[in-house]
């Protein structure tokens, strides 16, 4: 089932209205103000209510159990048209109490002081949430939401392609997946693509970047610099580079956004891409080559580093608008709906939890341990004040395009995409 986990990124377009977001009320977090509310007002994305809707009502039992008589209020968006909406509403006096959102997408309302505080030690398994979960609610010292659900990136290849050229199982190091797809390459010819792997797909680039030891930008003494013309960064980016040259023989001006429907034309032997990229290509509506169900094979991306490529973790988070008269209720509800049995609850529905604990228990599972396993080694964006800008510019994007189309060498590709980031990456 095709199911976006990391969202459209919506930062760039929130209103500048909510900066002046406040309630003096109560500070924020469980306990500290709304503890007595008769209402509570829950925004979640239609993933929920389509796919998990007795884990929305289990959250709501368990608030309306030591809150007799509340109402319980839900609404329902679809990701392309939520952040429009909070935005407006953030802007009134009337906001909800609990919102979801995108783990990229809750930066850019931190830092505009439109989400409470919260106090990780209130949420069951805080301690072990997921790094990359973690670092989307956290901006300058303070929590400002709690981790809902995860969804890693893994590679995914044909079998049968595969073993066309005597390969029966899948590729455990790097050095034997370039030596697999060279091969196919061979087999195929040129106007196939061994790896599908489209050029503007910065979450893939950034994986070669970080698995070197580079990263977008480091910070210092709370001020954020470009990092991509660092010697460790480089070299991600010129392997990547090379994989693009070698393998990728679509339009390399692309994203990735119809990469599995790319996949499902029998294009490409090979994708690295979010875990639910390989099953909506095998959907019969997208497999024109009738041969992808029971055919595709999931497997943890190995790293030029020889260590497992470290993944972009995306999900989602649930905040609470500073601006809530609700705040205590909407964190109870909030640690009830994001607790053991909701996230097993959501595990059961083919998820990522949000901590480490209960990944490991998908570790076990054949059916889960790919996903599991990629998930451990896993990066985020910088958490930087202008970081919504750099993505609004698509600076990543760019830097890859002009890379993988040649149009200029890496190194010079890197310090200019380093100069157009530090402009704007410290910029409220």
């Amino acid at each position: 089932m095709k199911r976006k986990l990391t969202a459209a990124i919506g930062i760039a377009g929130m209103m500048v209205s909510i900066a002046a977001c406040g309630n003096d009320s109560g500070s924020g977090g469980s306990g500290k103000g709304g503890a007595d509310a008769k209402e509570l007002t829950v925004w979640l994305t239609v993933d929920a209510q389509n796919n998990w809707p007795e884990l929305v009502k289990a959250a709501d039992a368990a608030v309306q159990k030591k809150h007799p008589g509340i109402k319980i209020n839900h609404e329902y968006y679809g990701w392309p048209d939520k952040n429009t909406k909070l935005d407006a509403v953030l802007a009134t006096d009337k906001v909800p109490d609990v919102v979801e959102m995108g783990n990229t997408e809750m930066l850019g309302y931190m830092v505009k002081g439109a989400f409470a505080p919260v106090d990780p030690a209130e949420f069951t398994n805080s301690a072990e949430w997921l790094d990359g979960l973690k670092a989307s609610v956290t901006y300058q010292g303070k929590t400002y939401g709690v981790p809902y659900y995860a969804g890693g990136r893994v590679a995914n290849w044909r079998k049968d392609i595969a073993a066309s050229v005597g390969v029966k199982t899948p590729p455990k190091t790097y050095k034997e997946l370039t030596a697999a797809l060279s091969k196919i390459q061979k087999k195929e010819g040129g106007k196939f693509s061994a790896w599908y792997q489209p050029t503007r797909d910065w979450y893939a680039a950034m994986s070669f970047v970080y698995d070197a030891g580079g990263s977008i930008a480091v910070e210092s003494g709370g001020q954020w610099k470009a990092n991509l013309s660092s010697p460790e960064s480089l070299k991600g980016l010129k392997e990547f580079k090379k994989v693009v040259d070698k393998y990728m023989h679509g339009d390399k001006t692309k994203d990735e956004s119809d990469r599995y429907i790319v996949y499902g034309q029998g294009k490409s032997a090979m994708i690295f891409g979010a875990a639910w990229e390989g099953a909506s290509a095998a959907d019969p509506k997208n497999d024109k080559t009738g041969k992808l169900k029971n055919n595709l094979e999931t497997f943890v991306m190995p790293g030029p580093s020889g260590r497992n490529m470290p993944v972009f973790l995306g999900g989602s988070d649930l905040a609470i608008p500073v601006k809530s008269d609700a705040q205590a209720v909407a964190a109870e509800w909030i640690n009830a709906f994001t607790g053991p049995a909701g996230q097993k609850g959501l595990m059961a529905k083919g998820n990522l939890p949000n901590n480490k604990t209960d990944l490991a228990t998908l570790k076990n599972d054949p059916a889960t341990a790919v996903p599991a396993i990629a998930a451990e080694s896993n990066w985020f964006v910088p958490m930087a004040p202008g970081w919504g800008q750099v993505e609004k510019a698509q600076i990543l994007q760019n830097l890859l395009q002009d890379i993988g189309t040649g149009k200029k060498p890496v190194e010079a590709a890197a310090k200019d995409a380093d100069a157009a980031i530090d402009k704007v990456i410290n910029t409220k």
